[in-house]
């Protein structure tokens, strides 16, 4: 819930969404294509998981479609994601990650959702509770 929700608050501009979340994709997808081959997995001393190769396709597919969304959501956008689209893409990259058993990665190839996250939680709390508004806020 909570990567759903940091990939939600990054979605505030045209694209600012879906680029990590493709990046954040095609990086679980190539550790699900190593973590389903016997072979690369033991040589990466990683454990083994049967029929994680569908994963990947899978990883693949939300990377095509992120790359293809982002076609129609450049300036100017045709098309907006909303809340529905950012929860439902943080949803998707959160379940990937616990199906293969990958979760600490999120913190390396999602560092950019996280940052935007406690920036969220910094300026909120912090800032309003300091200052009486936002940090930065004009």
């Amino acid at each position: 819930m909570a990567i759903s929700n940091a990939v939600n608050f990054a979605d505030g501009l045209d694209g600012l969404a879906v680029v990590p979340a493709s990046v954040v994709a095609a990086v679980y997808g190539v550790f699900a294509y190593i973590l389903g081959r016997v072979d690369f997995s033991s040589y990466l001393l990683f454990e083994h998981i049967p029929n994680s190769g569908e994963i990947a396709v899978f990883c693949a597919s939300v990377m095509g479609a992120g790359l293809g969304f982002l076609w129609y959501n450049a300036y100017p956008a045709q098309v907006f994601m909303g809340d529905i689209g950012s929860q439902s893409l943080g949803g998707i990259i959160a379940v990937t990650a616990i199906l293969i058993k990958q979760e600490f990665l999120f913190l390396i190839a999602g560092g950019i959702f996280l940052a935007e996250a406690f920036s969220v939680l910094i300026q909120d709390r912090i800032g309003i509770a300091s200052v009486g508004r936002r940090i930065f806020y004009r």
